[in-house]
């Protein structure tokens, strides 16, 4: 009896040993996940702050009226005794507030949140970001961001080397470079491209670049994109980016970071647009202007003709303190090939440039500000895709058009496989 009470206590103290061992394992991986948890609430109340006013949208959204200066941008080193630029200095020559519709072709279009209401004077309208929308991110600081090598780098015709196989980024874009450039513009015909994957993305944009395509490239974005995995949703959005560093460490979409400065009440970036062209019927479109403040050096954003939403403040970054020394205008798409195949994912209205109006995306009257800050056509416009069978670009110039293009395609087709 006592022998078998002997290995009952070796027996009871291996479990007890084993317990231990298991909660040495656990209570770590228990405190990894709390921290986790808490690191989400924290990003959470970070970028949502107190609203003034809430406005529920049609698509789900909540719109928060925040003061305009809580917003996240003063939370950058850089900014902390920032003054608030209320209006720029001055506008490129070429325009005027109240200017008419470039085409008569093409009908107003608007963000889908306004149908509930407006943000009061004095507030600006932000998205409000869910704990599922950092989530869905490979990790909280990489929420709001877009990957290294997502940019298209036209030089010699001669893409980086993963830019295919390794980032799946491909686009159709046309470019000028060669000199100092202080802005650029564009109408974007606006459309809800079919996305394959959530982990991919479909969007048309206006990038303005300086320095390197290496680790130092500074670049401004904006445009509109569908992008399941930042969203949560297929809508067609408003979005802005930027960076000081090739996508490293600095920037992001929107007001995901500190940075942008906004001022207008009306305009949210990440929201819905409405209403959106179809295929053989109503077309719509946004006009999209960026441009440096010559004596402030700020870099602007207007959107529309009677929306300045705000700017990049200087500090940001490095090479664009002075100006870009390229410019382009397209479409970007991400081909994972998740089934060994091309993506399915379309660019644009998901119809070659071949189609044209109405059944094409296109953009129009495309400008580029000079050094004396007037708007100027694009000189010695150079085109760029990886793959011309899958997406591919047109140019053309004509009328109350201007310089224009069209662009896109269905990706996967037989021509594409």
């Amino acid at each position: 009896m006592a022998a078998k009470f002997g290995c009952g206590k070796r027996w009871v103290g291996k479990v007890v040993l084993c317990l231990c061992f298991l909660l040495v394992l656990l209570v770590p991986l228990t405190c990894a996940g709390r921290a986790t948890k808490l690191e989400v609430q924290k990003h959470l109340k970070n970028l949502n702050r107190p609203p003034v006013k809430s406005i529920k949208s049609p698509d789900g959204d909540i719109i928060d009226c925040v003061h305009v200066s809580h917003q996240p941008a003063f939370d950058h080193p850089d900014l902390k005794s920032h003054k608030i630029q209320i209006t720029p200095n001055s506008h490129p020559e070429g325009r005027t507030f109240g200017e008419s519709k470039v085409s008569s072709n093409s009908k107003p279009i608007t963000q889908l949140w306004h149908q509930n209401g407006r943000c009061p004077e004095g507030s600006i309208p932000i998205r409000r970001t869910r704990k599922d929308d950092i989530l869905r991110a490979s990790s909280i600081q990489k929420f709001g961001k877009k990957n290294q090598r997502s940019f298209p780098q036209p030089r010699s015709a001669k893409p980086l080397p993963d830019l295919i196989t390794q980032s799946g980024h491909q686009h159709a874009i046309v470019y000028v470079e060669g000199d100092k450039y202080y802005g650029a513009k564009a109408t974007i015909n606006v459309w809800d491209p079919k996305i394959q994957q959530p982990n991919e993305f479909s969007l048309s944009q206006m990038w303005i670049l300086g320095g390197s395509f290496g680790q130092d490239l500074n670049s401004i974005e904006a445009g509109w994109q569908v992008s399941p995995d930042l969203y949560g949703d297929n809508n067609t959005r408003l979005f802005t980016y930027w960076t000081s560093d090739a996508y490293q460490a600095t920037g992001c979409y929107n007001l995901l970071c500190s940075g942008f400065i906004q001022i207008n009440s009306d305009i949210a970036l990440g929201a819905s647009i409405y209403p959106l062209s179809k295929y053989g019927s109503s077309q719509y479109d946004i006009s999209i202007l960026v441009w440096k403040d010559p004596k402030e050096g700020n870099w602007w954003m207007q959107f529309g003709n009677d929306h300045v939403l705000g700017y990049w403040p200087a500090p940001l970054f490095s090479y664009l303190t002075d100006s870009a020394s390229m410019i382009e205008w397209g479409g970007e798409v991400v081909n994972s090939q998740s089934d060994g195949q091309h993506t399915s994912t379309q660019m644009g209205s998901g119809h070659f440039p071949e189609e044209g109006f109405g059944k094409a995306s296109y953009f129009k009257n495309i400008q580029t500000v000079d050094g004396d800050n007037k708007l100027r056509p694009p000189k010695d416009l150079g085109i760029y895709t990886e793959q011309g069978n899958c997406y591919n670009v047109n140019t053309g110039t004509a009328g109350d058009w201007g310089n224009y293009f069209y662009y896109g395609g269905p990706g996967r087709n037989p021509n594409c496989p």
